[in-house]
Protein backbone atom coordinates (compact mmCIF):
# COMPACT_ATOMS: atom_id res chain seq x y z
CA UNK A 1 0.00 0.00 0.00
CA UNK A 2 3.09 2.65 0.49
CA UNK A 3 4.52 1.66 -2.48
CA UNK A 4 0.99 2.44 -4.22
CA UNK A 5 0.42 5.90 -2.59
CA UNK A 6 4.10 6.83 -3.10
CA UNK A 7 3.77 6.43 -6.91
CA UNK A 8 0.66 8.25 -6.83
CA UNK A 9 3.05 11.69 -5.99
CA UNK A 10 6.00 10.38 -7.86
CA UNK A 11 8.03 12.32 -10.00
CA UNK A 12 10.49 10.73 -12.33
CA UNK A 13 13.76 12.93 -11.60
CA UNK A 14 15.08 14.11 -14.97
CA UNK A 15 18.84 15.44 -13.43
CA UNK A 16 21.54 14.23 -11.40
CA UNK A 17 20.53 17.08 -8.99
CA UNK A 18 16.99 15.86 -8.26
CA UNK A 19 18.19 12.38 -7.31
CA UNK A 20 20.98 13.46 -4.90
CA UNK A 21 19.69 14.28 -1.38
CA UNK A 22 23.10 13.80 0.24
CA UNK A 23 23.89 17.43 1.23
CA UNK A 24 20.37 18.14 1.27
CA UNK A 25 21.09 19.29 4.86
CA UNK A 26 24.27 20.00 5.17
CA UNK A 27 24.53 20.23 8.88
CA UNK A 28 25.33 17.11 11.54
CA UNK A 29 23.28 19.08 14.12
CA UNK A 30 20.16 19.38 11.96
CA UNK A 31 19.81 15.95 11.03
CA UNK A 32 18.16 13.17 13.03
CA UNK A 33 19.52 9.81 14.13
CA UNK A 34 18.63 7.23 11.74
CA UNK A 35 17.96 9.86 9.01
CA UNK A 36 17.99 8.72 5.53
CA UNK A 37 16.05 9.47 1.94
CA UNK A 38 12.83 8.85 2.35
CA UNK A 39 11.08 10.84 -0.48
CA UNK A 40 11.39 13.00 -3.63
CA UNK A 41 14.17 14.77 -3.96
CA UNK A 42 14.87 18.19 -4.52
CA UNK A 43 19.02 18.95 -3.18
CA UNK A 44 21.23 20.29 -6.13
CA UNK A 45 24.85 18.16 -6.24
CA UNK A 46 27.48 19.04 -7.97
CA UNK A 47 28.73 17.21 -11.30
CA UNK A 48 31.85 14.41 -10.78
CA UNK A 49 35.07 13.12 -11.92
CA UNK A 50 36.44 9.95 -13.11
CA UNK A 51 39.73 8.89 -12.50
CA UNK A 52 39.15 5.75 -14.06
CA UNK A 53 36.70 4.62 -16.25
CA UNK A 54 33.23 2.36 -15.82
CA UNK A 55 31.20 0.19 -18.17
CA UNK A 56 30.17 1.62 -21.42
CA UNK A 57 27.01 3.56 -20.78
CA UNK A 58 27.89 4.17 -17.36
CA UNK A 59 30.70 5.97 -17.44
CA UNK A 60 30.80 9.69 -16.91
CA UNK A 61 30.07 12.22 -19.61
CA UNK A 62 32.58 14.99 -21.20
CA UNK A 63 31.95 18.07 -21.26
CA UNK A 64 34.03 19.29 -24.26
CA UNK A 65 32.37 22.94 -24.70
CA UNK A 66 34.65 24.42 -22.33
CA UNK A 67 38.89 24.51 -22.99
CA UNK A 68 39.15 22.18 -20.56
CA UNK A 69 38.09 18.92 -20.48
CA UNK A 70 35.85 18.47 -17.69
CA UNK A 71 33.81 15.41 -16.17
CA UNK A 72 30.04 15.31 -15.05
CA UNK A 73 27.74 12.97 -13.02
CA UNK A 74 26.52 9.97 -14.90
CA UNK A 75 22.45 10.37 -14.90
CA UNK A 76 22.33 6.49 -15.31
CA UNK A 77 24.02 5.58 -11.92
CA UNK A 78 22.29 8.37 -10.10
CA UNK A 79 19.05 8.18 -11.20
CA UNK A 80 19.53 4.03 -10.84
CA UNK A 81 21.18 4.39 -6.73
CA UNK A 82 17.71 7.29 -6.04
CA UNK A 83 15.10 4.58 -6.93
CA UNK A 84 17.39 2.09 -5.00
CA UNK A 85 17.28 4.68 -2.33
CA UNK A 86 13.54 5.19 -2.14
CA UNK A 87 12.73 1.55 -2.76
CA UNK A 88 12.17 1.40 -6.20
CA UNK A 89 8.98 4.14 -6.71
CA UNK A 90 6.47 2.78 -8.93
CA UNK A 91 7.58 -0.58 -8.57
CA UNK A 92 5.03 -3.30 -9.59
CA UNK A 93 5.27 -6.58 -8.21
CA UNK A 94 5.44 -9.28 -10.44
CA UNK A 95 1.85 -10.66 -11.09
CA UNK A 96 3.34 -14.15 -11.07
CA UNK A 97 2.66 -15.99 -7.97
CA UNK A 98 5.35 -15.42 -5.38
CA UNK A 99 7.83 -18.35 -5.57
CA UNK A 100 9.75 -17.43 -3.12
CA UNK A 101 12.85 -18.67 -5.23
CA UNK A 102 15.69 -16.53 -2.99
CA UNK A 103 14.26 -17.77 0.09
CA UNK A 104 14.62 -21.07 -0.83
CA UNK A 105 17.78 -21.15 -2.17
CA UNK A 106 18.87 -19.86 0.60
CA UNK A 107 17.30 -22.59 2.55
CA UNK A 108 19.15 -25.43 0.60
CA UNK A 109 15.74 -26.31 -0.56
CA UNK A 110 16.44 -25.63 -4.41
CA UNK A 111 19.67 -24.94 -6.64
CA UNK A 112 20.61 -22.06 -8.18
CA UNK A 113 19.62 -22.20 -12.04
CA UNK A 114 21.18 -22.66 -14.47
CA UNK A 115 24.05 -24.45 -13.09
CA UNK A 116 22.04 -26.72 -10.69
CA UNK A 117 24.23 -25.69 -7.59
CA UNK A 118 22.97 -25.37 -4.09
CA UNK A 119 24.10 -22.60 -1.33
CA UNK A 120 25.72 -25.22 0.89
CA UNK A 121 28.27 -26.87 -2.12
CA UNK A 122 29.07 -22.96 -2.55
CA UNK A 123 29.83 -21.96 1.13
CA UNK A 124 31.48 -25.12 1.80
CA UNK A 125 33.60 -25.94 -1.41
CA UNK A 126 33.99 -22.56 -3.24
CA UNK A 127 35.74 -20.58 -0.50
CA UNK A 128 39.18 -20.08 -1.95
CA UNK A 129 38.44 -21.14 -5.84
CA UNK A 130 38.83 -17.79 -7.27
CA UNK A 131 38.87 -19.12 -10.31
CA UNK A 132 35.39 -20.14 -9.72
CA UNK A 133 34.52 -17.32 -8.47
CA UNK A 134 35.78 -14.84 -11.02
CA UNK A 135 34.97 -16.74 -14.11
CA UNK A 136 31.26 -18.02 -13.22
CA UNK A 137 28.58 -15.12 -13.73
CA UNK A 138 25.67 -16.89 -12.73
CA UNK A 139 26.01 -17.29 -8.89
CA UNK A 140 25.82 -13.54 -8.12
CA UNK A 141 22.26 -12.91 -8.88
CA UNK A 142 21.38 -15.49 -6.73
CA UNK A 143 24.24 -14.87 -3.84
CA UNK A 144 22.84 -11.33 -3.64
CA UNK A 145 19.17 -10.60 -4.91
CA UNK A 146 17.81 -7.16 -5.80
CA UNK A 147 14.12 -5.95 -6.68
CA UNK A 148 15.46 -5.43 -9.92
CA UNK A 149 16.83 -7.99 -12.68
CA UNK A 150 20.48 -9.15 -13.38
CA UNK A 151 21.84 -10.49 -16.12
CA UNK A 152 20.82 -14.52 -15.13
CA UNK A 153 17.21 -14.76 -16.36
CA UNK A 154 16.89 -18.03 -14.57
CA UNK A 155 17.38 -15.76 -10.95
CA UNK A 156 14.14 -14.19 -9.44
CA UNK A 157 13.62 -10.42 -8.53
CA UNK A 158 13.30 -10.08 -4.65
CA UNK A 159 9.32 -9.26 -4.09
CA UNK A 160 8.60 -6.84 -0.80
CA UNK A 161 6.59 -10.75 0.47
CA UNK A 162 9.95 -12.29 0.17
CA UNK A 163 12.21 -9.65 1.89
CA UNK A 164 9.90 -10.13 5.25
CA UNK A 165 10.09 -13.40 4.78
CA UNK A 166 13.66 -13.66 4.53
CA UNK A 167 14.27 -11.26 7.70
CA UNK A 168 12.43 -13.38 9.70
CA UNK A 169 14.36 -16.49 8.63
CA UNK A 170 17.73 -16.65 10.78
CA UNK A 171 18.36 -19.69 8.42
CA UNK A 172 18.82 -18.03 5.25
CA UNK A 173 19.73 -14.69 7.20
CA UNK A 174 23.27 -16.98 8.69
CA UNK A 175 23.64 -18.07 5.05
CA UNK A 176 23.67 -14.82 3.31
CA UNK A 177 26.11 -13.25 5.93
CA UNK A 178 28.33 -16.21 4.79
CA UNK A 179 27.58 -15.95 0.97
CA UNK A 180 29.15 -12.16 2.21
CA UNK A 181 32.37 -13.20 3.84
CA UNK A 182 32.84 -15.66 0.57
CA UNK A 183 32.84 -12.45 -1.38
CA UNK A 184 35.24 -10.37 1.04
CA UNK A 185 37.36 -12.89 1.18
CA UNK A 186 37.70 -13.18 -2.57
CA UNK A 187 37.98 -9.50 -2.58
CA UNK A 188 41.00 -9.66 0.12
CA UNK A 189 38.66 -8.39 2.47
CA UNK A 190 37.85 -9.89 6.36
CA UNK A 191 34.73 -9.19 8.18
CA UNK A 192 35.78 -8.89 11.63
CA UNK A 193 32.90 -9.25 13.71
CA UNK A 194 28.79 -8.97 13.65
CA UNK A 195 28.11 -5.49 12.66
CA UNK A 196 30.17 -4.98 9.67
CA UNK A 197 33.71 -4.24 10.62
CA UNK A 198 35.93 -5.09 8.12
CA UNK A 199 40.08 -5.30 7.32
CA UNK A 200 42.31 -6.37 5.11
CA UNK A 201 42.98 -10.09 4.95
CA UNK A 202 46.38 -11.93 4.89
CA UNK A 203 45.85 -12.27 1.18
CA UNK A 204 45.15 -8.73 0.98
CA UNK A 205 47.81 -7.65 -1.44
CA UNK A 206 47.36 -10.21 -4.48
CA UNK A 207 43.37 -10.12 -4.15
CA UNK A 208 43.47 -6.53 -4.24
CA UNK A 209 46.12 -6.31 -7.39
CA UNK A 210 43.48 -8.68 -9.28
CA UNK A 211 40.35 -6.48 -8.11
CA UNK A 212 42.27 -3.70 -9.50
CA UNK A 213 42.31 -5.19 -12.82
CA UNK A 214 38.87 -7.17 -12.75
CA UNK A 215 36.71 -4.06 -12.92
CA UNK A 216 33.74 -6.17 -13.30
CA UNK A 217 33.83 -6.81 -9.81
CA UNK A 218 32.84 -3.54 -9.63
CA UNK A 219 29.23 -4.05 -10.87
CA UNK A 220 29.67 -6.97 -8.44
CA UNK A 221 30.43 -4.80 -5.67
CA UNK A 222 27.28 -2.49 -6.83
CA UNK A 223 24.19 -5.16 -6.30
CA UNK A 224 26.74 -6.61 -3.18
CA UNK A 225 25.93 -3.05 -1.25
CA UNK A 226 22.28 -2.94 -2.42
CA UNK A 227 21.41 -6.17 -1.60
CA UNK A 228 22.64 -6.25 2.19
CA UNK A 229 20.40 -3.27 2.80
CA UNK A 230 17.68 -5.36 1.70
CA UNK A 231 18.04 -8.21 3.76
CA UNK A 232 18.89 -6.13 7.18
CA UNK A 233 22.72 -5.61 7.24
CA UNK A 234 22.46 -1.96 5.73
CA UNK A 235 24.36 -0.93 8.83
CA UNK A 236 27.57 -3.25 6.90
CA UNK A 237 27.90 -1.07 3.85
CA UNK A 238 29.57 2.11 5.52
CA UNK A 239 32.40 0.33 7.08
CA UNK A 240 33.38 -1.56 3.45
CA UNK A 241 32.80 1.32 1.55
CA UNK A 242 35.00 3.17 3.77
CA UNK A 243 37.95 0.68 3.50
CA UNK A 244 37.93 0.74 0.18
CA UNK A 245 37.88 4.35 -0.22
CA UNK A 246 40.36 4.30 2.12
CA UNK A 247 42.61 1.81 -0.17
CA UNK A 248 41.50 3.18 -3.44
CA UNK A 249 42.24 6.97 -2.84
CA UNK A 250 44.99 7.15 -0.14
CA UNK A 251 46.68 3.76 -0.50
CA UNK A 252 46.85 3.79 -3.97
CA UNK A 253 46.11 -0.08 -4.08
CA UNK A 254 43.02 0.33 -5.65
CA UNK A 255 43.53 3.11 -8.11
CA UNK A 256 41.14 1.78 -10.55
CA UNK A 257 38.20 1.37 -8.29
CA UNK A 258 37.96 5.38 -7.10
CA UNK A 259 35.27 6.09 -9.62
CA UNK A 260 32.91 3.26 -8.92
CA UNK A 261 33.52 3.97 -5.09
CA UNK A 262 32.50 7.91 -5.20
CA UNK A 263 29.76 6.95 -7.98
CA UNK A 264 28.18 3.74 -6.92
CA UNK A 265 29.06 2.58 -3.87
CA UNK A 266 28.93 5.90 -1.44
CA UNK A 267 25.26 6.14 -3.09
CA UNK A 268 24.07 3.29 -2.07
CA UNK A 269 23.95 4.33 1.27
CA UNK A 270 20.86 5.23 2.75
CA UNK A 271 21.45 7.60 5.56
CA UNK A 272 22.48 10.64 4.09
CA UNK A 273 24.70 11.71 7.22
CA UNK A 274 27.54 8.52 6.32
CA UNK A 275 27.09 9.55 2.70
CA UNK A 276 28.50 13.24 3.56
CA UNK A 277 31.29 11.82 5.78
CA UNK A 278 32.74 9.52 3.14
CA UNK A 279 32.66 12.41 0.73
CA UNK A 280 34.03 14.85 3.02
CA UNK A 281 37.07 12.17 3.71
CA UNK A 282 37.36 11.77 -0.27
CA UNK A 283 37.37 15.22 -1.06
CA UNK A 284 39.83 16.09 1.58
CA UNK A 285 42.52 14.12 -0.29
CA UNK A 286 41.46 14.22 -3.35
CA UNK A 287 43.86 15.30 -6.15
CA UNK A 288 42.92 17.34 -8.31
CA UNK A 289 41.17 19.43 -5.35
CA UNK A 290 39.25 21.43 -8.04
CA UNK A 291 38.13 18.43 -9.83
CA UNK A 292 36.11 16.71 -6.86
CA UNK A 293 32.48 17.24 -7.74
CA UNK A 294 30.45 15.33 -5.07
CA UNK A 295 30.90 17.74 -2.42
CA UNK A 296 28.49 20.02 -1.67
CA UNK A 297 27.27 22.88 -3.74
CA UNK A 298 29.09 25.64 -3.70
CA UNK A 299 25.34 27.79 -2.97
CA UNK A 300 25.50 25.74 0.14
CA UNK A 301 29.35 26.48 1.45
CA UNK A 302 28.99 29.64 1.58
CA UNK A 303 31.70 32.41 0.82
CA UNK A 304 35.13 31.24 1.68
CA UNK A 305 33.39 28.03 3.56
CA UNK A 306 36.23 25.61 1.28
CA UNK A 307 35.16 22.13 1.52
CA UNK A 308 33.85 21.46 4.33
CA UNK A 309 35.41 19.68 7.74
CA UNK A 310 37.87 18.25 7.82
CA UNK A 311 37.80 14.37 9.24
CA UNK A 312 40.03 13.87 12.69
CA UNK A 313 43.27 12.24 11.80
CA UNK A 314 44.00 9.21 13.22
CA UNK A 315 45.97 8.92 16.41
CA UNK A 316 48.54 6.52 16.78
CA UNK A 317 47.52 3.00 17.23
CA UNK A 318 45.13 0.84 15.81
CA UNK A 319 44.91 -0.86 12.61
CA UNK A 320 45.30 1.46 9.76
CA UNK A 321 43.75 -0.41 7.13
CA UNK A 322 40.66 -1.34 9.41
CA UNK A 323 37.08 0.21 8.51
CA UNK A 324 34.92 0.84 11.64
CA UNK A 325 31.03 0.36 11.74
CA UNK A 326 29.37 3.50 12.46
CA UNK A 327 26.94 2.25 14.94
CA UNK A 328 30.34 1.38 17.05
CA UNK A 329 32.67 3.47 19.34
CA UNK A 330 35.65 1.97 19.38
CA UNK A 331 37.61 -0.05 16.90
CA UNK A 332 37.52 -3.56 16.62
CA UNK A 333 40.04 -6.09 17.58
CA UNK A 334 41.54 -8.56 14.95
CA UNK A 335 42.68 -7.89 11.59
CA UNK A 336 44.68 -8.98 8.97
CA UNK A 337 48.13 -8.01 7.65
CA UNK A 338 49.05 -5.02 8.64
CA UNK A 339 52.25 -4.76 6.24
CA UNK A 340 52.81 -2.90 3.39
CA UNK A 341 51.21 0.57 2.12
CA UNK A 342 50.63 2.02 -0.89
CA UNK A 343 51.34 5.00 -2.87
CA UNK A 344 50.11 8.01 -1.61
CA UNK A 345 49.37 6.91 1.81
CA UNK A 346 51.28 9.86 3.81
CA UNK A 347 48.85 11.49 6.10
CA UNK A 348 45.91 10.11 4.54
CA UNK A 349 44.28 7.92 6.50
CA UNK A 350 41.28 9.49 9.09
CA UNK A 351 38.94 8.34 11.66
CA UNK A 352 35.52 7.59 10.85
CA UNK A 353 34.16 9.29 14.05
CA UNK A 354 31.81 11.33 12.02
CA UNK A 355 30.62 8.08 10.65
CA UNK A 356 29.35 7.29 14.27
CA UNK A 357 26.88 10.92 13.74
CA UNK A 358 23.67 10.62 12.76
CA UNK A 359 23.11 6.81 13.87
CA UNK A 360 23.45 6.45 17.38
CA UNK A 361 20.99 4.46 19.03
CA UNK A 362 20.10 2.33 15.73
CA UNK A 363 21.07 -1.24 16.05
CA UNK A 364 20.59 -3.57 12.88
CA UNK A 365 19.94 -7.09 14.53
CA UNK A 366 22.25 -9.49 12.73
CA UNK A 367 22.90 -13.75 12.69
CA UNK A 368 26.25 -15.57 14.39
CA UNK A 369 28.57 -15.73 11.62
CA UNK A 370 28.78 -19.58 12.45
CA UNK A 371 26.32 -22.21 14.30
Amino acid sequence: MGNLIGSLRYKEPSTVEECDSTWESDSECDEQPGDEDSGISECVSPPLTGRCGEQADMSPQVNTSTRHTKMKRSFYAAKDLYKYRHSYPNYKEPRLPNEYRNLRFYLNTIPLIPDVIFIEEILTKWKGDYDKLEHNHTYIQWLFPLREQGLNLYAQELTQEEIKEFLSTREAKRRFLLAYTLMLDFYGIKLLDKIGNVTRASNWQERFQHLNESQHNYLRITRILKSLGELGFEAFKAPLVRLLLDEALCRGTLPNMLHSILEYYVYTIRPRSLRRSLLRYAQQHYQPANSFLWGPPARRRGAGAGPGPILERERSGGDPHRARNPLTKQDSGGGGDGGGEGKGTKGCTASTKSLQEGVKGEYIETVPLED
